[in-house]
């Protein structure tokens, strides 16, 4: 039987190695990816929480669908960043952004 210690486990391992990599990546993409895995383990928290403690309502299911959208339009701005500090310098790395 799978309980909520399960999917808090899962969720941290993800947002332990999501807050690694965005400390110690230099590119911005693997920095934005690293951010991903972030909103990947908070949505996991959500719907866990909602399951075992309301089951009843979908109040997790609705806050995981914000999270996610505000992860795409992050991603959309994020990526065109990206593009454009590549266009002007030639590299994505984060170290030679000033």
């Amino acid at each position: 039987m799978i309980t909520l210690q399960h999917f808090l486990i899962l969720s941290a391992i993800l947002f332990s190695m999501g807050i690694f990599g965005v400390l110690t990546r230099r590119n911005a993409v693997a920095i934005l990816l690293s951010l991903e895995l972030i909103f990947n383990a908070v949505n996991i928290n959500f719907i866990a929480f909602s399951k075992y403690i309301v089951p009843q309502l979908l109040t997790g299911q609705i806050f995981a669908m914000f999270v996610i959208t505000i992860a795409a339009a992050e991603v959309v701005v994020g990526l065109s960043i990206v593009l454009l500090i590549y266009r002007h310098h030639q590299s994505v790395d984060v170290e030679n952004i000033n």
